[in-house]
């Protein structure tokens, strides 16, 4: 396996995508990125004439870029760092900013650029009625919530949970954690009992913060009973805080002290100072393979990280409103959260994006006055597939910026964006991980849009596409890999303390190299396109098929509102199935018309290979709660997995989706060695 820097191996680059938008003249003035190329310029000497050539130098000098994002942000810190970059060469033992100490509490909570008065929290929830914090106000919870948690025994070092959905309180709480030096994790209470304690399980709170229950949409979903069997099962928990949330006037359930008695008095406005690897956070894979990996994220890295993204990438930062519908289980929410350290106003949201209809993000983002909202592939695809016009439904005059993740998103759908959302906005699909808590593709405000595009790879990460000798290629697919170490990278696992299952994760299928699971397509331009997970792939016959160019014909059919494909293969009995899982709109139904269809589109537009054997019509694709297909659970249980051995009924969105791939799976059992396949509908 080859690893370091090798020469490129290139291959024929796929025909131009439209170009949808452009920069506009006074983009480098205007923009953030503009001016930290200026800053560059002027404080230390370096001068690019363009974005690639800035990208260049981020990746190839990483002390010297990452030492400029540390000073253009003037990060406060009680220590400066010895150095910036040990041992680089020996990822994952690079060590980054040894001899510094700061807290992430408190750069985020200085809001640069607002005053007391301006507004730094906007929270609209389908429980209760809107609530906004100042700056002032903002600050002033903090340290009630910190003084609140050092009287119940937390220090560094310990542990605070929250089963809390996304709001303000959420937000205060982890600003809390961390100005302590305490560590803070979260689970959404859309996750059931068995889902938290997964997660909390592995890392023994000392506190839990909880709610009692929420509303999503038109119900109403009562916790108690879950808050119970939680607290019953972690052992080191000291002490359970509930917020009254869905029954706001009921007192604390039995053993539990109140929110309101944790910010019960005034606080000092102080912070602990941390080393810049000490954690800060634990988020949580998505378990839809396994136990949750408990992936540990720390003070510094995360800052650093976020002040690049949000305020470069994203163009955000003093009199910008940032909204990403998330929820507090997602990476998402905490990248959203540190919009504040750029000087965002951050806009939370807790509910049914699609309730009472998919105009509702929409409207929020007009009554929030939000300049730049993130969402989901999905959504956007639903909005395009039901037909609606956010621009003629609502105002979106404040709105200049959009982004999209949680999957790859096709070209339809960026043509959507700008036919019906705006013709002049900043879109960039964006693609990360938890893993790292960022996304290292996306888009930079200095560079056009183009249908079915990432426009770049992020400053300060090295993503390359290799082949199956470990070359680095342009132009065909390859796995994705990230070759140099990035601040954001794990500090570790949970519990993993010789750091063994961390390197297994990340580095154990290619030594050196950052592993992501990924086929990426890299242009000579250096913009990208996903092709879907690399351990889902399609391989038919010695060629690899992509499952988001898959996706990206079969989703655009009308008749589909979703669909879900895999690959069944057995090198010893010579199996190689195609099945195809479609969820049609309402009122439609899968007969032979429809089946020539698919297979006709499929056979011009990609392949004869991507033609499927089976097609089978199912109520509903499942999907984890951010989004994202589960392709290969379901491939397990058609090899004769139990759902419950392959994902936890908690990340899904509706655990009864496995259903029907349990049903097919023993009807293929029972019908095993006919010559005739059952098609019908499921």
């Amino acid at each position: 396996m080859n690893t370091g820097n090798q020469p490129l191996r290139a291959g024929g680059l796929a025909a131009d995508h439209e170009v949808l938008w452009v920069p506009p003249r006074e983009a480098w003035a205007r923009t953030r990125m503009g001016d930290y190329l200026d800053w560059v310029a002027r404080e230390q000497g370096y001068a690019f004439a363009d974005y690639p050539e800035l990208w260049r130098w981020s990746v190839d000098d990483l002390p010297a870029f990452w030492a400029s994002i540390w000073n253009y942000f003037d990060v406060p810190a009680y220590s400066q760092p010895t150095a910036i970059l040990t041992d680089a060469d020996r990822m994952p033992d690079a060590r980054w900013f040894p001899g510094a100490r700061l807290n992430y509490a408190q750069a985020v909570l200085r809001m640069p650029g607002l005053a007391d008065g301006d507004t730094a929290v906007i929270a609209h929830s389908q429980t209760r009625r809107p609530v906004h914090y100042t700056v002032a106000e903002l600050r002033d919870q903090v340290a009630r919530a910190r003084r609140g948690l050092r009287e119940l025994g937390v220090g560094r070092g310990d542990r605070v949970a929250a089963y809390l959905p996304n709001i303000p309180e959420t937000l205060v709480l982890m600003l809390a954690t961390a100005s302590l030096g305490a560590i803070f994790t979260s689970c959404p209470p859309e996750f059931g009992a068995r889902s938290v304690i997964d997660r909390l399980g592995q890392i023994e709170p000392k506190v839990l913060v909880v709610v009692d229950g929420y509303r999503y949409g038109a119900r109403s979903i009562d916790r108690s009973a879950d808050v119970d069997e939680i607290r019953s099962a972690l052992t080191g928990l000291a002490h359970l805080v509930q917020l009254p949330y869905l029954h706001p006037t009921a007192p604390p359930m039995s053993g539990a002290s109140s929110w309101h008695e944790l910010l019960g008095r005034a606080g000092e406005f102080t912070f602990e100072p941390v080393p810049f690897e000490h954690p800060l956070y634990v988020l949580y894979s998505s378990g839809t393979t396994g136990l949750p990996k408990p992936i540990v994220h720390g003070h510094g890295g995360i800052l650093l990280e976020h002040l690049k993204s949000i305020a470069l990438h994203h163009d955000l930062g003093p009199g910008d409103r940032f909204l990403w519908f998330t929820t507090t289980g997602w990476m998402m929410w905490n990248y959203l959260v540190s919009g504040l350290a750029v000087g965002s106003a951050v806009v939370l949201f807790d509910g049914d994006p699609g309730y009472p209809d998919l105009t509702g993000l929409w409207e929020l983002a007009a009554t929030t006055h939000t300049s730049y909202l993130g969402t989901s592939a999905p959504f956007l695809l639903a909005c395009r597939k039901s037909g609606l016009s956010p621009k003629t439904a609502v105002d979106l005059s404040a709105l200049r910026g959009l982004g999209s993740t949680g999957a790859p998103l096709p070209a339809a759908g960026y043509r959507w964006v700008y036919d019906e959302v705006a013709a002049d906005i900043y879109f960039a699909s964006i693609s990360g991980g938890t893993d790292l808590c960022t996304a290292f593709l996306g888009g930079a405000p200095l560079l056009p849009v183009r249908a079915g595009v990432m426009a770049c790879r992020a400053l300060g990460a090295d993503v390359q596409s290799i082949d199956e000798e470990g070359w680095p290629v342009l132009g065909r697919e390859g796995e994705l890999v990230i070759s140099k170490p990035m601040p954001s990278m794990p500090v570790g696992l949970w519990g993993d303390v010789e750091r063994v299952r961390y390197r297994e994760t990340y580095f154990g299928a290619i030594p050196g190299l950052w592993r992501h699971g990924d086929w990426i397509t890299i242009a000579e331009d250096g913009s990208c396109v996903i092709g879907g997970r690399s351990d889902a792939t399609l391989n038919r016959g010695g060629v690899r098929l992509g499952t988001a160019e898959f996706y990206g014909v079969v989703d655009a059919m009308p008749e589909i509102r979703d669909s879900l494909v895999i690959h069944l293969s057995d090198n010893d009995s010579g199996a190689d199935e195609l099945i195809l899982f479609i969820d049609l709109e309402e009122g439609r139904d899968l007969d032979l018309a429809l089946r020539q269809r698919i297979a006709a589109r499929l056979r011009a537009e990609l392949s004869p290979r991507h033609v499927p054997d089976e097609i089978h019509q199912v109520p509903e694709i499942p999907r984890t709660l951010s989004g994202k297909k589960l392709e290969i659970p379901v491939k397990q249980i058609l090899r004769g997995a139990r759902p419950e051995t392959v994902t936890a009924a908690g990340v899904l969105a509706d655990a009864e989706a496995l259903r029907p791939f349990v049903e097919l799976r023993e009807r293929r059992s029972g019908a095993a060695g006919s010559a005739a396949r059952d098609h019908r509908k499921l």
